[in-house]
Formats: structure tokens, C-alpha cells, sequence
């Protein structure tokens, strides 16, 4: 028979979960994690922010609290709870550090930092924030460390309970003192017990169309694909069920790298991606600033901005969607290196691809469809269901703002200016790839989930993305490994706070 009673349960052993439950165990507590899922390791990022981490201090990498935290509260037009923003940068080298040390080191990789944050113009304000989870040879980021760090929650007497889903917090004299939960396998259900408190690392609501509905309709038009595979916003429910407070407008880390079929119809299409890593439709060259046009062919904005502002600018365009636009010349290495990407969208490690990757996606995309090439413009405008004259006078403009060395239209900088007046031309419909939804419960610096009146409900954490308060709107993407860090931190934290 299984045990019913523990200090903690922990809902949810990715990031936030895997981290909360071994803060918790080094202070004492008997944990249990469930997760709804067999198995947790490989949704471990690889890219974690921090400032003053042991790596970063190595490479002489020094940011400032306040300039930092005051971006961020400004990126986000002061929709934040500061304090949050404060407590994670002054946590934030502990959980970096804490991996490296005890998870990272003694199977022989290493967090290394990254030392640079190109930018030119205050829209691209960047920081060199990531640490990188890198592999032994040095040659790529160690994928499957999430493993180890179950492994080390493991030792330190956490017991895990797979395919085992929240169903319900069970809640005595105002007191989060354990949960329902249902075997996935049998559908049988068991209330166990939790005598120090819950702690919520559940992820968002990001393929709950129904709950996209109700609380980010603009990002279910804009949005292609979810690629955040377990977030059905179970763990928000059950804690709305017992009178938690919700951030009350969306927030979400979205990648513009979805390539949808010609005619496609934003509305109407949304897919849930459950085959990573091969991700449908996936465009990586959608990050890069190349040209871009909405449907009626014409350019809307400058495409030079963090990812998420081009499905903003598209939902104020026909279709919610954007065509992209560019050369066999402009995918050569020499004007990929050219763009100064940051995070995952850079060329080479710590990004994503290699330029022959990158090239090589894009005739994968070409094969399926989702990538036009032609000769001409006209013949791409047609391939695009674009309307072709005002596609070549897009082209002749933006060529011309090329030549002069200066974007009269949108600002654009001008060593991000790349022509496209050499066939083969390619073209592309581009939408959003939600990573992640981010409004979450309301918390506290100690991750207390508060009630409507900021009452804390006692015996209740929240971690990770389905913790709120720290994000709004778009998500700050040239601050690299924000998402990832937050999960992390918040989970060290909200383990060690429940353990008292």
C-alpha cells in the first residue's frame, strides 16, 4: 500500500519541481512529487539567468540589481510585483550555483556563462544574463541533466509518484493540508496528506483551449502551435477552487518560429505539439530580423525586437499572421552572424542551430510546403497568396533602405538591413509558437499563494509558470534564461520556505 502522509507534495517535477523538492529534503522534510507524466528530465532548460553566479563571476560578467529589475518592471509598464523581481535577482546565482555544484560537476559538465548581449538601440536593450548548462566536451548544452537532478532529489529521499495527476486541494480549518489525486493508469484516487503545506509547480494553461479562451484570446489567434505539452492549468484550477488570486491579464513567452500552410486561418488554427523534439512547422530563421510583410504584402513594423512583438504587431494586421521574406544570399552565415541574435535564436552554441542546420531546416520546411521559393517576386507573391504588386513595391522600399543604409520606414538598424534582390527568393507565413503561458497564482517573496483579499492561504506554494506577479505581457527575451531562472529560483525558494 502506498503512504499517504508527508511533510510536502510537490505537484509537478520539471524545473520549479525538481529544485523546490530538493530544498525542501536538504532542510528536512519528507517530500513526494507527483507528476501526471512517466518521466520529467528532458524539460530541464539549459539556459538559466542569474547575476554574480560562480560562472559568471569567471568571465568577470557584472550587472547591475537595480538596472536590471527597473528594465524589467518597464518592459513590463510596471504590471509586476517588484518585490518578486528583487527576490529572484538576489537568489538567483544560489539555484545557478546549487546545479553546478551538486548536480552538474560530478557528472563532468559544467554551467558556463555567456558573456555577451549585442544590442545597438534601446528596443533591443539586452544583459548578459545566461548561464549555460554545458556538456562535457564543451561542444553543446548537457540535454539530459534533468535526470541527474531527479536523481539528486532522489538521494535526498524524495520519492517520486509518476502518472499520478492533481485532481483537488484538500483544505481543513483554511489550511492546504494535502491533495486528491488520481492514478492516470488505474483512474483510482487517493488523498494523501501533506502536513507542512502544497507546493504548485504546475506549469501553465497553454493547450486548455478552453481556459486560452478565457484568459488569453488574442495569444490563441496569434499562436500556431503550443509546445508546452503538460500545460492544461490543472494546477491553477485546483487552486482557484480553494479562493487563490490569478494574475488578471495574460502573460507568455512565445517564439515567432511557426510556419503555417498558405491560406491558413489563425483562428481557426491551433495545434498542440506533442512530438518533441520535431517540432511541426518549425522555422528557426523566424527569429532572425528579416524582411517581414502582413497579408496585404506590406511592411507593418520594424522586425528588430524581441520575438513576441512581431505576433503583437500581426494581431493588429489582417489574419494574425506576418509573411517572411528572404534570400539564399541572407541565410549564408556571413549575414546570419551579421544579426547579433541572443539566447537560442543566436548562430552556433549557445544557440539552437549551426547555419548548415538552419539551411538544412529550411528545405525540410520546403519539402512540406511550408517554405515557397521562387524566381522572382511575382512568382513568390503568388506561391504566398500575397498581392503581388504590393509585395514588389515592399521589396523595392526595403532595398532601397538597404542601399542608402538607413530604414526611413521603421528604424531598423542599419547593420540589421539585409537585401533581397537576388533570386532564388523564399517566403514564408509565420505566426507564434506559445512556449509557455506566465500569468499565474499570486505569491508572496516566500511563494505563499495568496486569496483574493492578499490573505495568504496557509499550506499553499506556488513555483514556476503557474506562479504570477513577475510577468506580463510579452516575455523579455534578451534578458536569456529569465523563464527557465524563475522556475528555478522561486522553486529553491518556495522548498525552503515550506520546509520551515
Amino acid at each position: 500500500m502506498k503512504k499517504t502522509n508527508y511533510d510536502i507534495i510537490i505537484v509537478g517535477a520539471s524545473n520549479a519541481g525538481g529544485m523546490a523538492a530538493a530544498s525542501a529534503a536538504e532542510n528536512g522534510a519528507k517530500v513526494l512529487v507527483i507528476d501526471k507524466m512517466k518521466s520529467a528530465g528532458y524539460l530541464y532548460r539549459d539556459t538559466i539567468a542569474s547575476i554574480h553566479s560562480k560562472a559568471q563571476q569567471k568571465k568577470n560578467v557584472d550587472i547591475d540589481r537595480n538596472e536590471l529589475v527597473n528594465f524589467l518592471s518597464t518592459f513590463a509598464q510596471g504590471n509586476v510585483d517588484e518585490r518578486l523581481l528583487y527576490t529572484w535577482v538576489d537568489h538567483s546565482s544560489e539555484a545557478v550555483d546549487w546545479l553546478d555544484d551538486q548536480v552538474l560537476q560530478p557528472h563532468g559538465a559544467y554551467m558556463q556563462s555567456t558573456s555577451d548581449a549585442h544590442y545597438e538601440t534601446e528596443r533591443n536593450h539586452a544583459f548578459p544574463t545566461g548561464n549555460e548548462v554545458t556538456a562535457a566536451d564543451g561542444a553543446y548544452w548537457e540535454m539530459g541533466y534533468g535526470n541527474w537532478v531527479i536523481e539528486k532529489d532522489e538521494q535526498l529521499g524524495v520519492e517520486f509518484r509518476w502518472q499520478t495527476k492533481l485532481e483537488h486541494l484538500v483544505v481543513k480549518d483554511g489550511r492546504v493540508v494535502g491533495a486528491v489525486v488520481r492514478d492516470t493508469k488505474t483512474n483510482q484516487q487517493t488523498t494523501i496528506s501533506a502536513n507542512k503545506g502544497v507546493i504548485l509547480c504546475t506549469g501553465g494553461y497553454g493547450t486548455n483551449q478552453a481556459l486560452m479562451q478565457k484568459w488569453n484570446p488574442v495569444g490563441l489567434k496569434t499562436n500556431m502551435y503550443s509546445d508546452g505539452q503538460r500545460d492544461d492549468g490543472s494546477g491553477l484550477v485546483a487552486a482557484l477552487e480553494v479562493g487563490a488570486a490569478k494574475d488578471e491579464e495574460p502573460a507568455s513567452i512565445v517564439f515567432n518560429r511557426a510556419a503555417v500552410p498558405v491560406g491558413t486561418n489563425a483562428k481557426d488554427f491551433y495545434e498542440i505539439d506533442m512530438t518533441p523534439p520535431d517540432d511541426p512547422g518549425y522555422l528557426w530563421l523566424g527569429s532572425y530580423p528579416m524582411l517581414k510583410v502582413n497579408l496585404n504584402g506590406q511592411r507593418f513594423f520594424n522586425e528588430s525586437a524581441p520575438y513576441q512583438f512581431q505576433m503583437n504587431a500581426a494581431s493588429k494586421q489582417p489574419g494574425y499572421l506576418s509573411a517572411m521574406i528572404w534570400t539564399e544570399a541572407t541565410m549564408t552565415d556571413k549575414f546570419l552572424k551579421q544579426y547579433h541574435t541572443l539566447g537560442c535564436s543566436r548562430l552556433n552554441f549557445p544557440g539552437i542551430f549551426t547555419g548548415d542546420e538552419a539551411r538544412s531546416e529550411v528545405q525540410d520546411r520546403l519539402k512540406e510546403g511550408l517554405v515557397q521559393k521562387a524566381d522572382t517576386i511575382e512568382e513568390l507573391a503568388a506561391k504566398l497568396n500575397l498581392p503581388v504588386k504590393n509585395l514588389e513595391n515592399s521589396v523595392q522600399q526595403y532595398n532601397a533602405n538597404v542601399k542608402a543604409g538607413k530604414d526611413t520606414d521603421f528604424g531598423k538598424e542599419a547593420s540589421r538591413l539585409e537585401p533581397v534582390d537576388q533570386a532564388p527568393y523564399y517566403g514564408a507565413i509565420v505566426g507564434g509558437r506559445l512556449l509557455a503561458t506566465l500569468d499565474g497564482l499570486r505569491v508572496t517573496t516566500k511563494m505563499e499563494v495568496v486569496n483574493t483579499a492578499d490573505d495568504v492561504i496557509p499550506g499553499l506554494y506556488a513555483a514556476g509558470n503557474c506562479s504570477g506577479g513577475f510577468f506580463w505581457g510579452s516575455y523579455p527575451d534578451h534578458v536569456p534564461g529569465l523563464t527557465a531562472s524563475h522556475a528555478l529560483t522561486f522553486g529553491r525558494l518556495a522548498g525552503q520556505y515550506a520546509a520551515e
